[in-house]
């Protein structure tokens, strides 16, 4: 289940793959690890996948409807337990293979996909015969989480069930981008960095602060050159982004993001030099919203709402930050003439 990547924010050159674990288990100032360990386990289950196109493990955490944090979402049963993980878990190669869940007291069940978000590399599922002694989890807010703060980290690295690890919050608001075995990207927008070890396995467990609280979805960690091992750079989908996706995909079965309805490709400095372009974003093609606010192809944009845009990645950073209805500001140049006009952030079908 592992896989390489690039790391973006000036970490280039390392190599990443999706899957999560932590060296030896440390008390850590102000954080009781064995009492967060034994009440959080219980909502912590391995899962192994198996289909065609490829097979593998992973870990995932239960959760119980509504989810703390996810706001208003209609038509999301109440009382109902799911469990939120990595779409790249549940996907080997990019398709969704059959999905068998066990539980830490050794309980294992065949399960369904609920939903899959390959953009933000999350996935629920569902169990059919759940464990008795499996119990959900309470979801904290990302937004409480402090640099230097303790936080422990579960699931299977390895296939090894029930590990327990320790670390820091090394950062918070991380953009990582993170090609995927089947060639498609993973945006983690508003990432919690940590310097829990990432090793395979371990991808779609549980980040939880020291009030047994899930803070994050265990996603990404970076080795140097791609070897093996971690260097303490692990990353975790925040609460701020899974728990409203994931109610999303238990509603509705999928997710829609905002969009602004544009296809673009960088203006690189060398096409830039050669056409007499400014930096920005070459458009070729434009669909609605953006086509209602007046632009063409063949027009280059150079700023959203206030901010330069310069990769394809500024442009997916904005979209997954952003609010259908919402009206923001897009200059462009045209015919070496700059422009600005007022697109309304839509949502994709």
């Amino acid at each position: 289940m592992a896989f390489a990547a690039g790391l973006l924010g000036g970490l280039a050159v390392w190599g990443i793959w999706a899957l999560t674990h932590r060296s030896p288990a440390t008390n850590l100032t102000g954080c009781d690890v064995p009492t967060v360990a034994s009440d959080v386990l219980p909502s912590v289950v391995t899962l192994s996948v198996s289909g065609p196109s490829g097979s593998g493990t992973g870990s995932g955490v239960m959760v119980r409807t509504p989810i703390e944090g996810a706001g208003s979402i209609q038509d999301v049963p109440r009382g109902r337990d799911y469990i939120i993980t990595n779409d790249h878990v549940i996907a080997p190669q990019g398709q969704p293979g059959e999905i068998r869940v066990t539980y830490a007291d050794g309980h294992s069940s065949a399960a369904t996909l609920v939903g899959r978000d390959p953009l933000t590399d999350l996935a629920v599922v569902k169990a059919q015969d759940p464990s008795s002694h499996a119990r959900a989890i309470s979801v904290g807010s990302t937004g409480d989480l402090v640099v230097g703060q303790s936080v422990v980290a579960l699931g299977a690295p390895l296939g090894l069930t029930s590990t327990v690890t320790s670390g820091i919050v090394s950062a918070t608001d991380r953009y990582v981008r993170v090609p995927s075995e089947s060639g498609t990207t993973h945006h983690l927008i508003g990432a919690v960095q940590t310097d829990a070890a990432i090793n395979p396995g371990n991808s779609g467990g549980p980040l939880v602060n020291c009030s047994q609280q899930l803070v994050g979805i265990n996603s990404a960690g970076a080795a140097p050159g791609g070897e093996g091992g971690s260097v303490g750079l692990g990353f975790a989908i925040p609460s701020s982004l899974f728990a409203p996706l994931a109610s999303e995909m238990i509603a509705t079965g999928t997710v829609r993001h905002p969009t602004l309805g544009l296809q673009v490709a960088e203006v690189t400095a060398a096409l830039a030099q050669q056409y007499g372009l400014p930096p920005g974003l070459f458009v070729q093609a434009v669909t609605s919203p953006s086509a209602q606010a007046g632009l063409r192809q063949g027009d280059v944009i150079t700023a959203i709402g206030g901010q330069a845009v310069r990769s394809i990645d500024d442009l997916n950073t904005f979209e997954l930050h952003a609010t259908p209805g919402d009206s923001v500001k897009v200059d462009f140049s045209r015919d070496g003439s700059s422009h600005t006009v007022s697109v309304t952030v839509g949502q994709a079908t």
